[in-house]
């Protein structure tokens, strides 16, 4: 029988979210045999659950509650976006965590800060979470397979003079490992990989935390608000369960980690006469500075067929333009990833009519593509806050989100996209699109760390400024974007977290 604790019980971690960083915070505080109870917005599906159709997936994972602004591409489902996503997971680079040092502010409107930890700090970290993770290339395991995306990618790169060009740094099991099967190259890995081979906490880190009977996971928990006491020590988390009916489960400590969006409002919506402006928000930063990369989409129509629908959605990375150039004319990097999409989002991507769009859906099957990511600058205006006074069925705030391209990123896609027409045009591409893609997904900032509290909402181990006990494990947590997948770094963030908390606890200081 699955392990339930008393909503009186104020000995346990509580968790907000089952995602990356939720979900690992967890497994890493049951495995050391701290207590702990999360909250998951959404319901528990099972691989029998997951069909290979986008569509029929995400209305059963996607978050569909009511939203203003621009759109983001997340979960509300036991796994969180660790359910959508493709699996890549590369490090951030030394200089990106001195994003401030090295790029100085780039202009007024940019918000950019150092992370108050160094690549030497979190290295460790990288090296536990990828053996967690299952990454290829890592461990002694396999690169991802050369599928024939991937081959015309790396030939097309190697001929214009990239040289790390790889297979490596995906999530995606190449062999079996871990009790995880070996990837069969099906290619729907954004519909939630229906054999498991993928990496998602659903079947990861969740069950492996409940196997400790320290863990306890609460599905279709939604999380209105934190409480606190009068010295404005977090001490419970009010949520809504599947019925509608209001609880509060009382905690030593809160882990909050529900994507930008509901990690911002759950801490705007706590206000109170001690926190009037949200819970942790004394410098006026939660909900500031949001991220979420300098995106695009590059296609080309090929000599021959490539067939890039068959194997992995994403297959391998172009590294060297990754390192800060200002001579490029743009502060950060970015990298190029091989992606396959499907037709109907060849032709959303491109959109329009007539010969010059139609070109690539005719000949889908000779369509070779990539992803570009890049590092975005942190801005004020960029933000997510709460509307005053329309609500949702839970009657929350409905969240408000702002964002904007920065000139550095659209100077940054420009080039990305230059650089991967000669890419394919070098392999005699007779057609290229590029441009960009607004998919609202690899969402960071909103609750930055910060050396200066003035500057952020949490300190180096993602513990809120203003409260000793409320903390933050997700990409809210990022001081800047870096240029790749922040996947790695928010498990790598949240390993490390879990140990300083249970330090904490060990010295009687939590």
């Amino acid at each position: 029988m699955a392990k339930q604790y008393e909503l009186n019980d104020d000995s346990v971690i509580v968790v907000i979210g089952s995602g990356a960083g939720g979900a690992t915070v967890a497994n890493e505080l049951a495995q050391k045999g701290i207590d702990v109870v999360c909250l998951e917005a959404g319901s528990r599906l099972t691989l029998a659950d997951v069909v290979n159709h986008p569509a029929t997936m995400d209305a059963k994972m996607g978050w569909h509650d009511k939203r203003i602004g621009n759109f983001l591409w997340v979960c509300k489902t036991v796994g969180g976006t660790t359910m959508r996503w493709s699996g890549i997971t590369p490090r951030f680079q030394e200089h990106e965590f001195a994003a401030r040092s090295t790029y100085g502010q780039i202009d007024a409107g940019t918000t950019l800060i150092d992370w108050p930890i160094t690549f030497k700090e979190i290295e460790p970290y990288y090296v536990k979470a990828e053996d967690k993770m299952g990454v290829s290339g890592t461990h002694g395991i396999p690169a991802s397979a050369e599928t024939n995306n991937y081959k015309v990618f790396k030939a097309a790169a190697k001929r214009v003079g990239y040289k790390d060009v790889n297979s490596n740094r995906s999530a995606i099991n190449p062999v079996a490992r871990n009790g995880r099967p070996g990837c069969q190259q099906i290619s729907f890995c954004h519909s939630g990989c229906a054999i498991g081979a993928k990496w998602s906490t659903l079947y990861t880190e969740v069950p492996a935390a409940e196997a400790t009977g320290h863990f306890e996971l609460r599905a279709n928990a939604m999380a209105l608000r934190v409480n606190h006491d009068e010295t404005g020590k977090a001490t419970g988390v009010v949520y809504k369960d599947s019925d509608g009916v209001t609880h509060e489960q009382k905690a030593r400590a809160v882990c909050v980690a529900g994507n930008v969006v509901e990690t911002a409002r759950i801490l705007l919506n706590s206000e109170s006469s001690l926190f009037p402006h949200g819970l942790g928000n004394s410098s006026g930063q939660v909900g500031q500075n949001y991220m979420r990369h300098t995106f695009g989409v590059a296609l080309a129509v090929m000599p021959k067929p490539v067939n890039f629908h068959r194997g992995a959605r994403q297959t391998g990375v172009v590294y060297d333009e990754q390192g800060h150039n200002p001579e490029r004319g743009f502060a950060g990097g970015y990298q190029l990833q091989a992606i396959a999409v499907e037709p109907w989002n060849v032709s959303a991507t491109i959109g329009g009519w007539g010969p010059e769009n139609s070109v690539f859906i005719e000949n889908y099957t000779s369509l070779a593509g990539l992803f570009i990511t890049g590092e975005d600058p942190p801005e004020a205006k960029n933000r997510i806050s709460l509307h005053s006074t329309e609500r949702d069925a839970n009657g929350l705030p409905v969240p408000v989100i702002e964002y904007r391209n920065h000139a550095n990123t659209n100077a940054m896609r420009e080039h990305a996209i230059d650089s991967s027409r000669q890419m394919y045009e070098s392999l005699g591409a007779t057609e290229f699109w590029g441009g960009d893609a607004p998919v609202g997904c690899h969402n960071m900032g909103v609750a930055r760390m910060s050396a200066d509290p003035k500057d952020g909402v949490t300190n180096r181990w993602g513990q809120a400024h203003d409260i000793p006990n409320l903390f933050v494990s997700d990409g809210s947590l990022f001081s800047s974007s870096g240029g790749g997948n922040p996947t790695l770094t928010i498990v790598a963030l949240a390993i490390r977290q879990a140990e300083h908390i249970a330090e904490r606890m060990a010295q009687k200081e939590l």
